[in-house]
């Protein structure tokens, strides 16, 4: 994380004297600096009530929050640094990483374009940029921006998976062989080499081919993360439920925050029309991650099997604000609708869903009717 630094007072009790800010303002960057976070936050607020408009104070309070996972309370108060101090970019690339932390790609591009703009020695910032690209389907832009980090990122296989996916899908055989042909030199035999590539032939539909990768993966590293994750998904596409649940309860012990395990063992209990377990899945995964658009989805198909067609709107809607191109949900609130005696909106939705198959020619199925969830990529690079 970026430390925002600034020259100002000090504050050693109240009221407040001028002449005793910078001590206290320095007692809070030491305190962030050696991770004692309650410390740290206390002596920034003390500096806010004698110097509400502290770019510094604000930046690193956002700091702090970012460190607990306060996304919400770290973007206030970037935001306000930003505001104060439009000029410093490591202000905007702590915006980023926030909405890169909370996986809204999207949002996460446009304060990591301005520092690239503006620092374009920040290798972090162009990596995050190129990630965010590519996780938004905007691979012809993340082509440049990551092959720019050749000669620094060319040993680390997810860059190379990454830039080599991107390049195929931009159309750029030649570096797609290139970062291909190095991915497997460096990869050899290793679990984090079979996992990204039975991670490769999930996104092609090829579970098939995907579990003697991931297995192999598993026998070299039982602790890898995301490897049983990604074996759970390798199963759950083929319908072996009792084997996709084990392996997400596996991963959840490596990685228990992650949300998309429970999302996942949520669409394993739709399955077997355990709704209960099923909702208290879906919850437990927006509680980690309010943005996950298939947890609202799986809620809402929840609800609809119970005839709960009003809460199971609420939960379509909210997950087409996230994802609106993806034509299962307009179909599922389309069907919700129907159910509600509202024909003509639910007509609507089932003439979107309609475009939206004919134009984008999209996967079927619950498994691929949406893109699949890829954690084991979005590690934060090191600055």
């Amino acid at each position: 994380m970026v430390l925002i630094q600034e020259e100002g007072r000090s504050l050693s009790g109240p009221p407040p004297s001028a002449a005793q800010l910078e001590t206290v303002y320095k007692q809070g960057e030491a305190a962030l600096r050696s991770g004692n976070l309650d410390t740290a936050d206390a002596a920034f607020r003390r500096v806010l009530t004698a110097d509400p408009n502290s770019a510094g104070a604000h930046a690193n309070l956002g700091v702090i929050a970012m460190r607990r996972g306060n996304w919400s309370q770290a973007l206030q108060h970037l935001r306000t640094a930003q505001r104060l101090a439009p000029a410093v970019s490591g202000i905007r690339l702590n915006i980023g990483l926030v909405y890169y932390h909370e996986n809204d790609f999207r949002s996460a591009i446009a304060p990591f374009e301005s520092v690239v703009r503006d620092d374009p020695d920040s290798s972090q910032a162009r990596y995050l940029l190129g990630l965010c690209y590519f996780f938004t389907d905007r691979d012809a832009d993340a082509v440049p921006v990551l092959q720019a980090l050749w000669d620094e990122e060319s040993n680390d296989l997810n860059y190379l998976y990454v830039l080599g996916n991107a390049a195929n899908k931009a159309g750029h055989p030649d570096l797609e062989n290139r970062a291909l042909t190095r991915f497997v030199e460096i990869g050899q035999d290793t679990a984090e080499y079979h996992l990204l590539m039975g991670k490769a032939y999930l996104n092609r539909q090829n579970s098939e081919s995907a579990i003697p990768e991931l297995e192999k993966a598993v026998q070299l590293d039982p602790k890898l993360p995301f490897v049983h994750f990604n074996l759970g998904l390798a199963f759950l596409s083929e319908r072996d439920l009792d084997r996709a649940r084990a392996e997400f309860l596996k991963d959840l012990a490596i990685e228990p925050d992650v949300a998309f395990n429970y999302d996942r063992l949520g669409l394993v209990y739709l399955y077997t029309d355990e709704y209960a377990k099923a909702e208290k899945s879906f919850r437990t995964a927006l509680q980690r991650d309010q943005t996950l658009a298939s947890s609202y989805y799986g809620l809402a198909r929840v609800y609809q099997k119970e005839s709960q067609y009003a809460r199971a709107l609420l939960a379509i809607t909210q997950a087409i604000k996230m994802e609106p191109d993806i034509a299962s949900y307009h179909y599922l609130r389309g069907q919700i609708l129907v159910r509600m005696a509202r024909k003509q909106e639910a007509q609507r939705e089932l003439d979107e869903s309609a475009r939206l198959l004919k134009a984008n020619s999209p996967k079927t199925g619950d498994f691929y009717d949406s893109p699949l969830p890829q954690p084991e990529l979005t590690t934060v690079p090191p600055q």
